[in-house]
């Protein structure tokens, strides 16, 4: 009885759901299950969307609960992808369960079936970066639109990212990946991965790059001085590894290389001055003499004098006594006033008889350059016959004139000059020599005028008065007084003599190049510099103005012309080669030069030629400077000299002209630095004054060792032409020509002939820096009273074109130019990359800087195309070229893709590149031709 309550009490509960039906995705078109049990149950119905499922749609199983003895059944029913697409209703597709027992019914939970999916474009894919080491690196992803939604995870290179072994990683912020300080290790590419049970999507990987930006370490030590006495240099350096510039990281700001003058006292060995006069006589008959070491002292560390300071000698044999030594001394005073009355007698004779000797011939035979001594002396020794100089030259005169002498001095001090006796200035030289028939005299007829008639002495200035005039553009003598007049100092100049140094062009991606003709200065702008549809009219300008580049040492000067070009607000895609000349002889390495650019209140320096610079490029050659740069502005190159070796190149020039009263003939020698720009302004001042060149202008190279400059007039000559004693050489001081950068420094000699007959004039200009070089400037010319040809103006073989743009403006086509960087900036596995490129065309220095170009080839090709403007054409391009290709034709696997560009290839491969290579040789045969 007790078993049969228990067991009706526990048929009489309510269904308890042992399963209830899940949520389910239908899968392309598979269908789904969906399944329900419970007990105690007499029956379990579907019920989908409000509506009874068919009891032919159910699938029922049934069994008895052996621990309670209570009926489970479970039912199952299929849902198939048509059945959800058919429904349309205000919610998702949705089934339950319903359970019966002898008490009543229970619900189970909804249980939703939708339709699976995911779509294939992501929301959002992820970018790559370049971040700085340490820097935080955010990578954002949003899945494609799905259902069930995708869950994302991150691959690295292909592999799948961990956070349990990293904690520096963090993916759970909305499915962004989130690196909190970026390591080396951490470049790479990476993924988002979306997938749900349907699909699986990749995104684009996004590269990541972590950078390292370059830093300077320390300086080196001061290297020892590279003189052990002297002036001399000394260098420290820094590189740029701490820490070393990593995948692109940029390179340091700044000079690797620093130099310094340094100087030290060189020793001085002592030397022993004059022995004195012997002394008296003793009553030990013994006398002294002394000299000390004083000529010169020992300095430095040098050695002191040899020998004994003191001397002692017998006076008389040993054979006196204190009377005798008395007597003798009488004796010898008597002698010695005797012997200086005789010597004086016979001077006097001797100068009395060399003066009636000259008075026969006249004072204007001796060379008034005579007067004045010599810088080296040397021998002469010339012929008269034939002379074209002379009035008479058919008639043979027995003249020879044999000479010894030196060439004019500048006196170490000129007021010695005003301190010496007009009769001293005729005194018989004695390195002169004067050989004249008086015939010869009579056949010139120029006998009267063999006098020299002295009216006031002459007029002299001390040496700080000559340079503080020169200075100031002062005037020694005038038109009054010509025989006086050399001029000396700055020639005034004004705008209105010479044209403006400007030009200007309307550049187009094409490119093309400004030229200031005659000036050494030209700007290449690139192919494709300036972005396509858009143009830019350029300019480019020499300063002209009296305010010039800051030099901040004492020693720096400017080397070359101010160049400035722009508009300001340039917008350019790579670099443009701007050519600067220069004057400075850099086959040494006594200059430290720097590129400086102007900004709103001073000057700064842009780079130390010799150093690295990631900003900026400097080909420095003998005559010019190749600069690449990519900011409009003003530039300048300054040169500091490291040791008295330094060097500066002058040229030479001389000018003549004849003077209003058709017997006064001028002689102008310029002297400025070698660049084509400054000697235009020579010739825009001689323009003005009506002169002519006399000689090809020369070269002199001028040592920075702090001495003059002297310029003398020889071998006048002396019966057709007069010049006044002492005018026949001037000087310059050291930091007038060291510095002469503003005007060119001039000197003038005025000469005059004696008759209008004497229309011929030869003559020697020697220009020397005193313990330094000498050059000759032969004049020979014919004095006409009116003169037709006047200074030509000397030009270069550009001096038509100021403007070119698009292809005439290059010597490289186009197309092979393309050809080319396309092949080296790939890098190559044995090394054939620009690298090379640069190596072959000997423009491999400070590669950093080529390395952050877009294109390196373009813009080492670019540098070529300023190097060559002038003096070059496509053969030295195309033999470095074919040595690359015969290099790396020998490497398997290399010598294909060189094929593309090899100007050798070119010719062999007609069928392929016959185009191409008709406008290789038709290029090359424009650029001969221009």
């Amino acid at each position: 009885m007790l078993y049969l309550y228990g067991l009706s009490a526990l048929t009489g509960t309510l269904p308890h759901f042992l399963q209830e039906p899940d949520d389910a995705y239908i899968v392309k078109s598979n269908p789904i299950k969906l399944r329900c049990r419970a007990r105690p149950a007499l029956q379990i119905f579907f019920k989908c969307n409000g509506e009874w499922v068919h009891q032919n749609q159910h699938t029922s199983v049934e069994h008895t609960d052996l621990g309670t003895g209570l009926k489970i059944r479970e039912v199952m029913i299929n849902v198939s992808r048509q059945q959800v697409e058919d429904f349309h209703g205000p919610e998702d597709y949705w089934c339950l369960c319903v359970a019966w027992s002898h008490l009543g019914t229970s619900k189970s939970r909804k249980a939703t079936v939708r339709i699976a999916y995911l779509r294939k474009n992501f929301e959002q894919e992820p970018q790559g970066r370049e971040v700085p080491i340490k820097g935080m690196i955010v990578l954002h992803c949003r899945p494609p639109e799905g259902v069930p939604p995708a869950e994302v995870e991150w691959l690295k290179n292909d592999e799948p990212i961990s956070t349990l072994d990293d904690v520096n990683i963090d993916t759970r912020a909305d499915h962004n990946l989130i690196i909190s300080e970026a390591r080396l290790s951490d470049s790479g590419n990476y993924t988002c991965l979306a997938s749900n049970i349907v699909a699986r999507r990749r995104s684009a990987p996004a590269t990541v790059i972590v950078f390292v930006n370059g830093g300077w370490s320390s300086w080196t030590d001061w290297s020892d001085c590279s003189v052990r006495c002297g002036r001399g240099v000394q260098r420290r350096s820094r590189t740029c590894t701490n820490p070393a510039p990593l995948n692109g990281g940029a390179f340091c700001d700044g000079m690797s290389v620093q130099k310094s003058t340094c100087s030290s006292p060189c020793p001085v060995d002592g030397g022993w001055a004059n022995w004195s006069e012997w002394s008296v006589c003793s009553a030990e008959c013994e006398k002294q003499r002394g000299r000390e070491c004083t000529d010169p002292e020992p300095k430095h560390g040098g050695r002191l004098c040899d020998g004994a300071a003191l001397e002692t000698d017998n006076c008389t044999g040993d054979l006196c006594t204190q009377a005798e030594v008395e007597g003798n001394n009488d004796i010898a005073l008597y002698a010695g006033l005797a012997a200086g009355v005789v010597t004086v007698v016979l001077l006097v004779i001797a100068v009395m008889l060399y003066r009636r000797s000259q008075s026969e011939y006249g004072v204007d035979v001796i060379d008034s350059s005579a007067l004045t001594g010599g810088f080296q002396s040397f021998s002469f020794k010339s012929t008269r016959q034939g002379n074209p100089l002379l009035m008479n030259s058919s008639m043979p005169p027995d003249l020879t004139m044999s000479r010894t002498y030196t060439s004019p001095i500048c006196f170490p001090d000129s007021m010695d000059k005003e301190l010496m006796s007009e009769p001293s200035l005729f005194d018989p030289l004695p390195d002169v020599k004067v050989k004249v028939h008086s015939s010869f005299m009579v056949s010139l007829g120029v006998s009267e005028r063999a006098e020299y008639h002295p009216k006031a002495p002459p007029q002299t200035f001390p040496r700080g008065v000559v340079q503080d005039l020169a200075g100031r553009g002062g005037m020694l003598g005038g038109r009054g007084n010509s025989l006086l007049g050399p001029s000396l100092g700055f020639q005034p100049r004004t705008s209105a003599e010479k044209p403006l140094l400007r030009t200007t062009g309307l550049f187009g991606h094409g490119g093309g190049r400004l030229v200031l003709p005659n000036t050494g200065a030209s700007l290449l702008v690139p192919h494709g510099a300036i972005a396509e549809n858009t143009s830019w009219e350029m300019h480019m300008s020499i300063n002209q103005d009296d305010t010039c580049v800051s030099l901040e040492e004492s020693q720096e000067v400017l080397l070359g012309p101010e160049v400035s070009y722009g508009p300001p607000g340039l917008d350019l895609s790579c670099p443009v080669a701007l050519t600067i000349a220069h004057c400075a002889d850099v086959s040494s390495d006594d200059w430290s030069i720097k590129l400086r650019r102007q900004t709103q209140d001073s000057w700064e320096d842009v780079m130390s030629v010799d150093g690295e610079c990631a900003s900026c490029y400097c080909l420095l050659e003998p005559q010019c400077c190749h600069l690449l740069v990519d900011r409009p502005g003003c530039y300048a190159l300054v040169g500091e000299p490291l040791s008295e070796a330094a060097v500066k190149r002058l040229r030479l020039a001389v000018f003549g002209s004849l003077e209003a009263d058709a017997l006064t003939y001028s002689l102008r020698v310029y002297c400025v630095d070698d660049t084509p720009h400054a000697f235009q302004e020579v010739v825009w001042l001689e323009r003005g004054q009506g002169g002519r060149l006399l000689e090809e202008p020369k070269t002199l190279l001028f040592r920075g060792n702090s001495f003059s400059l002297q310029i003398s007039i020889q071998d006048i000559p002396q019966f057709l032409w007069s010049i006044k004693p002492f005018t026949t050489c001037q000087e310059f001081g050291f930091s007038q020509v060291w510095g002469s950068n503003q005007s060119p420094l001039q000197c003038a000699f005025t000469l005059e002939r004696f008759s209008h007959a004497a229309n011929q004039l030869s003559c020697k200009i020697s220009v020397r820096q005193v313990k330094g070089q000498e050059l000759i400037l032969q004049v020979y010319t014919t004095v006409a009273e009116v003169q037709k040809d006047t200074v030509p103006f000397f030009t270069q073989s550009d001096c038509t074109i100021t403007s070119q743009t698009g292809a005439r403006a290059f010597k490289i086509p186009l197309s092979i130019r393309q050809r080319i960087c396309a092949t080296f900036d790939t890098a190559n596995a044995k090394g054939k990359d620009w690298q090379l490129l640069a190596q072959k065309l000997h423009i491999d220095r400070n590669l950093v800087y080529f390395a952050q170009q877009t294109s390196p080839s373009a813009v080492i090709l670019s540098l070529w195309e300023a190097q060559h403007q002038d003096r070059g054409d496509l053969d030295s391009l195309a033999s470095a070229l074919e040595e690359i290709g015969r290099v790396h034709s020998k490497l398997p696997g290399v010598a294909g893709d060189y094929e593309q560009t090899s100007p050798k290839a070119l010719r062999a491969c007609p069928s392929k590149v016959g185009r191409l290579e008709d406008e290789w040789r038709h290029k090359r045969g424009a650029v001969l031709d221009y």
